[in-house]
């Protein structure tokens, strides 16, 4: 049984996870994490894949006659982040931190794989995928590419991510969209600079960027069904260097988000009609440059419900959130989840103050929830492939 096995591979596995911590990797240069990641599995016996999506890794094991096969992710990278937590295991390396949870969500899948290994209490066949480069690079989508559903076919694939804010140890799971779609969108004004006092002799960049920046947020407010998330954001305006001169040319980027992916088409097209319409209004030419992020995060009926009933065996009704709203920041599990059925967690980190939410420079992963994590993951294998 599994709580026999945890107050051992617990405590191993935090040691893992805070070593992991200390020795942040960014996205495809996670060797060093690749390889004990490897080499922990392979000390398993399991059948193990190196070098999937560059850094990637993929262990298998099989066990009984079923033909059944299910996935299970963990990412690997850091943020190219400066720490400011003094504890022992604060990074090592300046400039790099794992301060996504990415370190315990790798240590939780080798402690499931551990306990697996051990207990063999399924029948079928189960993949561990360890993912490099969630964070802005797209490793998911990469491994897709280079085939991981064909060469390890499965039915279904889970992926799991620490929430701080909710309560430690608890879940939330929802069906249909779970994280937004991301968009990146830079665009390039020029008009004809000159002098601030004959703005007439000029075609001003900074006035048609300022009514750009207005007219996009009707994209959201006049444009999008009200009931439909979508967020339009321009984070970045850069023009002109002096007080007395009109510049050239205006650089304003931004973020696209939204659940659906039509949406995201629309969205799409609607900057380009904007864009359009300043061009012929303010008689600037303007350069659109629209890449394509990460699709929504969509979890599927039949592995949602088999995440609910572990989740709720594993922490108890009350601590199984169903209806929580789904987050507009974005993930890349995202390609998996479009190829095969897949449902995406989250696992509560605990509290969130004193900045010790994603992606703050405070962040640590909760060593209280691994042992959480590592019975969801173990009890997920053993009822999706009972």
């Amino acid at each position: 049984m599994i709580n026999e096995l945890l107050p051992t591979l617990t405590p191993k596995i935090a040691a893992l996870r805070r070593d992991i911590h200390a020795h942040p990797e960014l996205a495809f240069d996670e060797n060093r994490t690749a390889g004990k990641v490897a080499d922990y599995l392979d000390g398993l016996g399991l059948e193990v894949h190196r070098g999937i999506a560059r850094t990637g890794v993929v262990a298998k094991l099989s066990l009984g006659s079923s033909k059944r096969a299910i996935g299970l992710r963990a990412d690997l990278d850091a943020l190219p982040l400066a720490e400011l937590n003094t504890f022992p295991h604060h990074s090592t390396h300046k400039g790099r931190m794992h301060a996504c949870g990415h370190d315990g969500h790798t240590a939780m899948l080798l402690g499931a794989a551990d306990a697996l290994s051990t207990l063999r209490s399924f029948d079928g066949t189960v993949y561990f995928i360890f993912q490099p480069a969630e964070e802005h690079e797209g490793g998911g989508r990469l491994m897709v590419e280079e085939g991981l559903f064909e060469r390890f076919p499965m039915d279904m694939v889970f992926g799991l991510h620490n929430w701080p804010g909710m309560p430690a140890g608890s879940f939330g799971i929802t069906e249909g969209p779970v994280m937004a779609g991301t968009d990146s969108f830079e665009i390039v004004i020029t008009g004809r600079g000159g002098h601030a006092a004959m703005p007439h002799q000029a075609v001003d960049v900074v006035l048609a960027g300022s009514t750009l920046v207005q007219a996009v947020q009707s994209l959201v407010s006049r444009n999008t069904d009200p009931l439909a998330a979508a967020v339009v954001s321009v984070t970045r305006f850069h023009a002109g260097h002096a007080d007395n001169v009109l510049p050239e040319t205006a650089l304003l980027g931004g973020t696209v988000r939204t659940l659906d992916a039509e949406l995201q088409d629309d969205l799409e097209q609607g900057l380009r009609r904007i864009c359009s319409g300043i061009e012929a209004t303010y008689r600037v030419s303007i350069d659109l440059r629209y890449e394509r992020g990460y699709p929504p995060t969509v979890n599927a009926p039949e592995p949602s419900v088999i995440a609910r009933e572990v989740a709720r065996h594993v922490a108890g009704e009350a601590q199984v959130l169903t209806q929580l709203p789904p987050s507009m920041g974005a993930e890349d599990f995202a390609y998996m989840a479009r190829v095969v059925p897949a449902c995406y967690v989250w696992l509560g980190n605990g509290p969130g103050e004193g900045g010790c939410m994603l992606h703050s420079p405070h962040y640590d992963f909760n060593d209280e929830i691994i042992a959480t994590g590592i019975r969801y993951w173990v009890r997920l294998a053993e009822r999706a492939l009972a």
